[in-house]
């Protein structure tokens, strides 16, 4: 597969970019491929197109399907799993807000919850920091709550609020400024 300089680029910063996300930089070049291609991939057309270790690739394609970001397809008379991205960059962010929470913010939730059931029975406990644990656990909870009611929205839904968000912090931010 034959890349121009601007697909390599894009490739790369995809790369660059999942590393400061805490993907692997393997992983996110190759969803930035999946994503670039006109048609569905093999393992063997991804080593050759990255130049990775094919065992790489096994290991980074699993990792995108447990992602839900990528999946399977089959090319009549090949037999080989062919790979192929999710295209829509509203579905992709979606799916990605969607998996780190499952992953990340509802094992958080679920330990502040027993903190907070917890702390108050622990003696040694400064009520200081029962009341930061507890702030911290609402806080957390309400993004938690917001994600849940805002992911169902279509894309033009988040795109109107998205460009309605300037406009609404100006306007939230004079009321704070009135109240100070």
């Amino acid at each position: 597969m034959k890349m121009s300089p601007t697909t390599q680029k894009f490739i790369l910063h995809w790369g660059e970019m999942g590393t400061r996300w805490g993907v692997n930089r393997t992983v996110a070049q190759i969803h930035a491929l999946l994503y670039l291609a006109q048609g569905p991939l093999t393992a063997d057309d991804i080593v050759d197109a990255l130049g990775v270790a094919r065992s790489n690739v096994s290991n980074s394609l699993k990792e995108l399907q447990s992602w839900k970001l990528v999946r399977v397809t089959h090319v009549l008379g090949d037999r080989r799993d062919h790979f192929v991205a999710l295209q829509d960059v509203w579905e992709i962010f979606r799916v990605i807000v969607e998996e780190r929470k499952r992953r990340e913010i509802d094992p958080t939730l679920t330990v502040l919850r027993e903190c907070a059931i917890e702390g108050t029975q622990d003696q040694e406990l400064d009520p200081a920091v029962l009341a930061r644990m507890q702030t911290t656990l609402e806080f957390v909870d309400m993004l938690s709550t917001t994600f849940e009611a805002y992911k169902h929205l279509s894309p033009q839904t988040l795109q109107r609020m998205l460009k309605m968000g300037g406009k609404a912090a100006r306007f939230l931010g004079k009321d704070k400024k009135a109240s100070s």
